[in-house]
C-alpha cells in the first residue's frame, strides 16, 4: 500500500496530528511518500519517537520526488486555505474547522477534494448543510506519548491548568479573570497557565496578560514558558488536578484538554462542538452553552474575509464561574472513565479509518 502525505511536522496541533498519523502508518508497513509543508520537519518536541520511525520519514521524504506519482492517493492534514494545492490527481483533506459557517471560498475548497475528514460531528454537519460532499468524520486518538508519571506533585494545593494558545476563541481571558475572583491569592489554590501563541508578537502577549491581571498581583497564579518538548508537557498534564482548557467556545478536537482527561484529570467542558464527541456527563465536568457569539478577533478570526467567518458559543460569567466552583469537589480523585478515553481512541483506529475510505477510491 503507497500513499502520498502532504502535511506539516511541527510543535503545533496540526503538527501533532501529523506525527501521530506517519508513526501508524509506519506500524503498519505502509510505503509512505511524504511532502513536508513548510520543507522541513521540526520534531525537537517530538523526544519520545524511536530512531526506526525517524529512518522511515526521512526516507520517505529524501525520494519524495523520486516515488511520487499522479495515481497514488494523498492525504493532506491542513487548513482549507491552502488546501487547493495539490500532489497527486486523488487528494483527501483532513482538517479542523470551529466556526459556524462556511463561506463561498470554503466551499469551493472543499469540493475540489476528493474526499474530506473532520474531527468532530459538529464540523461535519455544518459542511454537509453548506452543500459540501464526501465528508467522513473521524476522531483523533490520544496520544500515545503521554502517560501517567504517578509523581507526586501540589499535595496541599488544588492545582488548575489551563493549556493552550491566548485565544478569543478558547476564553483565556476570562477563564484567567473567572478563576482569579474566586480563588485569587487563596494560598489552597493554584492556576498554572501553559498558554504561549506563536502567532501573536511576544509584547502583545503580554500586555493581553497585564490587562487580564488588571494591574492586580497574585501569588497563586503561574505563566509557564513554552514547553519545548512532549514530556514536558506531559508532566504539566499530570501535575494539574483540573483542566480549565475545555471552556473554550470553539474546537476541532481540544487535543489538551482530550489528553488531561485521558490521563484521569477533570476538565471542565462546554457540551458544544468537537467536545461532544469524547466529553461526556461521566468523564467530563459538563455545562452547556448559553448562546452564541461571533467569532471575530480581529487577529485570527476577521470579519469579511474569505476564510473563517461565523460564530463560536458563548457562556456566560455566572455560569463559568459556577462550573469553575463546582470542578474542587472533583480534585484529587482519579477520573476512572477518562482513563477509557485512551483505549476508546487511538490513532490507529484514526488511520484505519482514513485508510479505508482513501483505499476505496483507488
Amino acid at each position: 500500500m503507497k500513499l502520498l502525505v502532504n502535511a506539516p511536522i511541527n510543535a503545533l496541533s496540526f503538527g501533532n496530528v501529523t506525527i501521530n498519523i506517519l508513526r501508524e502508518l509506519y506500524k503498519k508497513n505502509v510505503d509512505l511518500v511524504f511532502f513536508p509543508i513548510g520543507d522541513k520537519a521540526e520534531l525537537d518536541a517530538y523526544d519520545k519517537i524511536n530512531m526506526d520511525f525517524i529512518k522511515y520519514l526521512q526516507k520517505a521524504t529524501n525520494e519524495r520526488f523520486f516515488k511520487i506519482h499522479k495515481n497514488i492517493p494523498s492525504l493532506k492534514i491542513w487548513h482549507i486555505l491552502g488546501s487547493e494545492n495539490r500532489c497527486t490527481k486523488n487528494q483527501s483533506l483532513f482538517t479542523f474547522h470551529e466556526v459556524s459557517e462556511v463561506t463561498n471560498s470554503e466551499k469551493n475548497l472543499l469540493n475540489l477534494q476528493d474526499q474530506i475528514f473532520v474531527t468532530s460531528n459538529y464540523t461535519k454537519n455544518i459542511f454537509e448543510l453548506n452543500g459540501v460532499k464526501n465528508v467522513t468524520y473521524v476522531p483523533l486518538g490520544f496520544d500515545p506519548d503521554f502517560h501517567e508519571t504517578n509523581k507526586t506533585y501540589l499535595e496541599e494545593k488544588i492545582h488548575f491548568g489551563l493549556i493552550g494558545k491566548f485565544e478569543n476563541r478558547k476564553n483565556t481571558s476570562r477563564i484567567i479573570k473567572t478563576w482569579l475572583k474566586l480563588f485569587g491569592n487563596n494560598s489552597q489554590y493554584q492556576l498554572s497557565c501553559a498558554i504561549t501563541n506563536p502567532f501573536i508578537d511576544s509584547s502583545r502577549l503580554q500586555n493581553e496578560i497585564i490587562k487580564t491581571l488588571e494591574g492586580k498581583q497574585y501569588n497563586n497564579i503561574n505563566f509557564i514558558p513554552y514547553m519545548k518538548t512532549n514530556s514536558e508537557v506531559n508532566d504539566f498534564m499530570n501535575s494539574i488536578d483540573i483542566d480549565l482548557g475545555g471552556l473554550s467556545g470553539g474546537e476541532g478536537w481540544n487535543l489538551p484538554s482530550f489528553n488531561a482527561t485521558a490521563l484521569g484529570k477533570w476538565s471542565v467542558v462546554l457540551n458544544a462542538t468537537a467536545h461532544k464527541d469524547w466529553a461526556t456527563k461521566d468523564n467530563s465536568i459538563l455545562i452547556e452553552p448559553s448562546s452564541l457569539k461571533d467569532c471575530y478577533d480581529d487577529i485570527f478570526f476577521r470579519k469579511g474575509q474569505m476564510f473563517n467567518q461565523g460564530q463560536f458559543f458563548d457562556i456566560s460569567d455566572a455560569e463559568m464561574e459556577n462550573a469553575i466552583s463546582k470542578s474542587v469537589s472533583y480534585a484529587k480523585k482519579k477520573n476512572i472513565e477518562g482513563l477509557k478515553l485512551q483505549k476508546e481512541f487511538t490513532y490507529s483506529k484514526t488511520v484505519d479509518a482514513l485508510l479505508s475510505v482513501i483505499m476505496s477510491q483507488v
